[in-house]
C-alpha cells in the first residue's frame, strides 16, 4: 500500500515585510501586488522619519498594507519604556474584550478602563498615512524633531531617535539576549 502524504500548494517567503504566501513552483518576484497574499499584523524593522510641519510623520506604506490599509490606530504610552505604542485596533480590541463583561459589574477592571481610556488615544491615519501625536505623549517620548518606528510584531513603538542606537548599528548583544528570551 502506497503512502499518502500531505502536499501544501503554497509556502512561506519571510522578510522584513512580513510574510508572503506564494504558490510552489512560481518565482515570488513575478507576482503582483494582487497575486500575493501577506499575512496582516507581523511589523519588523525600523523606519525614522522627521516629523513636518504640523508634528506629523508618516508610518510606512508597507507598514500599513500589512495592518490592512487601517483608518485608525491607537496609541498609548508604554508601561515601562520612554516611548508610545500603536496598536492596531484589532489587537486593541482582543486585549481590551476580554474583560468587557467583567467591567460591567466589577468596579475595579471599570477604574482600569477609565485609566486605560484617559492614556491612549484613537488616532486617525490619513490619505498619506500620516497621523498626529498628541503633544501630552510626544513629550512623554521626548519626541521633538523625529521619531523612530520600531516594528515590535503587533504592534510599532514610537522612541526618540536620539534614545536609540543609531539605525544602521547591529546591536548583536541586545539581539542575542531578545532572542534568548523569546527561546527563538
Amino acid at each position: 500500500m502506497a503512502k499518502k502524504y500531505f502536499q501544501f500548494p503554497y509556502c512561506a517567503l519571510v522578510g522584513l515585510g512580513g510574510i508572503i504566501w506564494v504558490e510552489v513552483g512560481t518565482n515570488a518576484l513575478d507576482k503582483t501586488a494582487g497575486e500575493t497574499e501577506r499575512y496582516s499584523g507581523v511589523l519588523w524593522g525600523r523606519a525614522d522619519h522627521a516629523l513636518d510641519d504640523k508634528k506629523r510623520f508618516a508610518i510606512p506604506r508597507e507598514w500599513r498594507e500589512l495592518l490592512g490599509s487601517p483608518k485608525y490606530i491607537f496609541a498609548m504610552p508604554d508601561r515601562k519604556e520612554r516611548c508610545v505604542n500603536l496598536i492596531p485596533i484589532e489587537e486593541m480590541q482582543a486585549r481590551l474584550g476580554k474583560l468587557r463583561e467583567k467591567a460591567l459589574f466589577d468596579p475595579v477592571t471599570m477604574r482600569a478602563y477609565q485609566t486605560i481610556g484617559a492614556n491612549s488615544a484613537q488616532l486617525k491615519i490619513d490619505d498619506q498615512g500620516r497621523i498626529r501625536l498628541s503633544d501630552r505623549f510626544m513629550q512623554f517620548a521626548n519626541i521633538t524633531k523625529a521619531v523612530a518606528m520600531i516594528g515590535a510584531c503587533s504592534m510599532i513603538k514610537l522612541w526618540d531617535p536620539a534614545a536609540l542606537a543609531p539605525q544602521d548599528a547591529v546591536e548583536q548583544e541586545a539581539l542575542d539576549e531578545a532572542l534568548s528570551v523569546i527561546q527563538f
